[in-house]
């Protein structure tokens, strides 16, 4: 098994992985994003992410994405969107190989913090994370707004003009 970057010839194996996860986490319609959005903010002047990915044998077979974000309290994190191992190969050492590249590359980008989200239904990954050394917290909240909540907004609170907006 081999653990490297992701290029853009290996979207659409992330994309498969991509809506893999969102089968696992119950929500098998909500992937919308495309092999090209992957490509395009990916690798384009600005990437607004970064992937690692486990190769076996020529085949992608798991997938690590994140981003750089920045913490008024700590500066420079990293947050781990994504890690998954296609079903057939968890239990191979996978899921460690991506966990463990993304400790690295915290560490040799001299972040302050690594971050990610689990859903508290997920019990095997919870105690994988706290066995790591990883504090789960659960007096935080995860708080989006999604594309028809974005609109909602926009249409019922618009500011009367710029001099107007509230800032903070």
């Amino acid at each position: 098994m081999i653990i490297r970057k992701g290029t853009e010839n290996d979207m659409p194996a992330v994309l498969g992985l991509i809506k893999e996860l969102a089968v696992l986490e119950k929500e098998p319609d909500a992937v919308v994003i495309t092999k090209e959005d992957l490509v395009r903010d990916g690798f384009g002047t600005q990437p607004l992410f970064h992937t690692f990915v486990a190769e076996l044998g020529n085949q992608i077979i798991g997938m690590a994405l994140f981003y750089y974000r920045f913490s008024t309290w700590k500066g420079k994190t990293i947050h781990l969107e994504d890690l998954i191992v296609t079903e057939k190969m968890r239990g191979t050492g996978a899921g460690m190989a991506l966990y463990s590249e993304i400790i690295k590359e915290g560490e040799k980008e001299n972040v302050r913090r690594i971050e990610w989200n689990v859903l508290d239904w997920n019990t095997p990954a919870i105690k994988f994370y706290e066995k790591s050394g990883a504090k789960v917290l659960s007096d935080w909240r995860v708080v989006h707004m999604d594309e028809q909540g974005i609109n909602d907004f926009l249409k019922n609170n618009l500011p009367i003009s710029d001099s107007n907006r509230v800032i903070g």
